[in-house]
């Protein structure tokens, strides 16, 4: 594969000193040298996926001929701040520009590729967004000779409103192209390549390259319990012995946690004066600092250092590689365990080293259920979006604003043949555009559709080009130097404390109009405000918990605590007798209260208690062992679930009284609540509840109570 290369890219190979080429990078070159098909390249994290696509595309595109010849999309500016000198070092032996394209951006840079278009370009699909809908002329300039799309992080875009996004975006840049293009997709972790071939809007000629090559996983599991808010003492000390001679990635499951993993790990070590390396990284730290540790982290040789982080280093920026990897309580997602994973153990022959801490009984078991599946190469599937009526919304203005104006015939006909919106149908598009009309975000001049008054607010605000919400933040400064930003709650008080890029903050001034809060270091030991938040479980993780429940089999990996904690867990259900795992679910009975544990995912059981609200029967929901617990309930179980299928032919009444009661339950969706409300009941039962499967679940449960 290598002669089938070009001497400059050869020559670049030669000087990297390369031994050989990866399995995915010789799979690639092959394919992509030889078709012009689209292609998902599937391989595990740091196995050289973007050589892997740059080395033939670089050796096939003629870059003499004039305009962007390579578009590059990723899902984070600070991926591409990352990738930017990888890609400008391999394009710089063929004399290639290579540009990024953002709002952090050089303005310069970016009006000199208008001027001559040329090379390759770095883009977010946000960017994108705003260059079709503000400067079209500049698009159709850049955009019109591309030969290939590259999606980095592809599995970041799947089943997500920023996905069905980037698929219409794909689709409206393809009448600016003179010729075709290839798309050329990335990613470590897909549970679903047929829902991956769905991006490039030509899955027949989609073709998926997948190693399955896997590295040598060494996992620990400790357990310590918490009795409180905060994590145990003897966790944090624990750790801080594991972790103190290694560089490490630490990752909680929220950013307070994280704040207070690193805070009272450097008090630890400044206790017993050690290293002094210990920092936190997510959205809100300030974008200098966060620049800051990634650099550290990728640049030091010489110290040990830990980094207590949120998802924000979980995909592809380069850091390097760390030693060890460690996860405080379960993740909600296969796909994380497997990002997070390989960030350890990326050198040669290395194993990747996995620590995880769980706090709780419950905790525990997902953990086993996770590494249980991760060993069988699971990934779950994406829920498949279906009728995407906010993004659709949010796209009819897109392309109102990007024509300036057009009538609906011309609307319909972009909209059916982008391959985003391929289930949507003309009457729906019709009622939309209705609304919008009656809203004033669209107006109607000689049968053409302009952007309304009320719309000319929304679509030249910078928020428009995004479909994912944003917090409303406060910026935190320490003598007017910003340290990071957070979600204002009513918390935040003058003299409270915060936790914050791994210090603790006195709050001295809260500026509510201009959105600031100035802090100075905090000394007087009072406890920081502290919250967490969760995440989507599948259901085929709770089902693989309830199959290690009732196993026999010890798995591997435990220390004693945890081993104890496994087997009381497991004597607590040796009394329910489950021999079909699919259908037998528990149901304990102690005086008037009954609890049911549905071992199902977050979705069904959100939709379960949708039924049981609305028929007012009174119960309480523990997401973490998926249990629901009712107090006096005067019906037997199987009656109230066959009493819940009864309302399915009436669900939109109830669900547009749901919402007419409770907007809030739209705040999942940035466009819904521009929707009528027929199509906002839809967006609902489509994305926020899983009808289908809490449906098939209630048909097949089989309550077994203790014996």
């Amino acid at each position: 594969m290598f002669d089938l290369l070009s001497e400059p890219i050869r020559k670049y190979i030669r000087d990297k000193r390369w031994e050989y080429l990866r399995p995915i990078q010789a799979a690639a070159i092959k394919k992509i040298l030889s078709s012009d098909e689209h292609v998902i390249l599937a391989s595990r994290t740091a196995s050289g996926k973007t050589e892997a696509a740059f080395l033939p595309i670089l050796s096939k595109v003629d870059f003499r001929e004039p305009g962007v010849k390579v578009i590059y999309i990723s899902p984070l500016i600070a991926l591409i701040n990352d990738q930017f000198q990888r890609i400008e070092d391999l394009c710089s032996y063929l004399d290639v520009r290579v540009t990024k394209w953002h709002g952090e951006a050089s303005r310069s840079l970016k009006e000199q590729l208008i001027k001559n278009p040329s090379g390759v370009l770095l883009i977010t699909p946000e960017s994108l967004e705003a260059m079709l809908a503000n400067a079209p002329q500049n698009a159709r300039k850049l955009f019109g000779a591309v030969n290939y799309i590259v999606i980095d992080e592809i599995h970041s875009f799947l089943g997500a409103d920023r996905g069905i996004q980037l698929k219409s975006i794909l689709a409206r840049l393809k009448p600016l192209n003179s010729g075709k293009a290839s798309v050329v997709g990335l990613s470590a972790t897909i549970g679903d390549y047929a829902q991956a071939k769905t991006m490039t809007g030509d899955e027949a000629n989609t073709k998926v390259l997948l190693d399955k090559s896997v590295k040598e996983v060494d996992v620990k599991l400790r357990y310590h319990l918490s009795d409180g808010a905060d994590l145990p003492i003897d966790l944090m000390k624990n750790l801080y012995l594991e972790t103190r001679d290694h560089k490490v990635l630490i990752f909680p499951n929220s950013r307070s946690r994280c704040e207070e993993v690193a805070v009272k790990l450097k008090k630890l070590s400044d206790r017993v004066k050690g290293h002094p390396y210990y920092f936190s990284h997510h959205s809100s730290i300030h974008k200098e600092l966060r620049e800051y540790i990634e650099t550290f982290a990728k640049t030091n040789v010489r110290y040990p250092f830990a980094i207590a982080c949120t998802s924000t280093l979980e995909l592809g920026i380069d850091i390097g590689s760390v030693d060890m990897v460690v996860q405080i309580d379960s993740v909600q997602s296969i796909s994380s365990l497997v990002q997070r994973l390989g960030r350890s153990g990326r050198r040669e022959g290395e194993k990747s080293k996995l620590l995880f801490y769980a706090t709780n009984p419950w905790s525990l078991l997902q953990t086993l259920a996770c590494l249980d599946l991760f060993d069988e190469g699971y990934i779950e599937p994406l829920r498949p979006a279906k009728k995407s009526y906010d993004i659709l919304l949010h796209q009819v203005l897109a392309y109102v604003k990007q024509f300036s104006e057009c009538d609906f015939n011309k609307l319909w006909e972009n909209i059916h043949s982008n391959h985003a919106f391929t289930d949507i149908e003309e009457h729906e598009l019709k009622d939309i555009v209705a609304w919008l009309l009656e809203t004033n975000l669209l107006e109607k001049i000689n049968g053409q559709l302009i952007i309304g008054v009320d719309g000319e607010y929304i679509v030249n605000s910078k928020d428009f080009y995004t479909v994912f919400k944003t917090e409303p933040a406060y910026k935190i400064l320490h003598q007017e130097k910003p340290i990071g930003e957070m979600p204002f709650s009513p918390q935040l008080e003058i003299n409270e404390n915060l936790m914050l890029a791994a210090k603790i903050w006195k709050i001295i001034d809260i500026d509510h109009k201009a959105s600031k809060i100035s802090v100075i270091p905090a000394s007087d030991g009072k406890k920081p405000a502290f919250s967490g938040n969760g995440g989507i479980v599948h259901s085929k993780i709770r089902e693989r918990m309830l199959e290690v429940l009732v196993a026999k089999k010890e798995p591997a990996g435990m220390d004693e605590t945890a081993s104890e904690a496994l087997r009381q867990l497991r004597k607590e259900f040796s009394g329910f007798g489950i021999e079909c795992l699919e259908d037998d679910r528990p149901v304990l009975y102690k005086d008037s209260v009954v609890q049911l544990y549905t071992f199902q995912g977050t979705l069904v059981n959100r939709t379960l208690a949708f039924f049981l609200r609305k028929l007012n029967i009174s119960f309480t929901y523990e997401e973490s062992d998926s249990s629901f617990v009712f107090r006096e309930l005067s019906q037997d179980l199987p009656t109230v679930l066959n009493e819940a299928m009864r309302l399915l032919p009436n669900l939109h009444a109830h669900i547009s009284a749901d919402l007419e009661e409770n907007p809030s339950l739209l705040a999942f969706s940035k466009w819904g609540e521009y929707l009528p409300i027929e199509y906002q009941c839809e967006l609902l039962i489509n994305k926020y509840y899983d009808f289908e499967n809490a449906s098939a679940f209630i048909e097949r449960v089989n309550f077994v109570r203790f014996t």
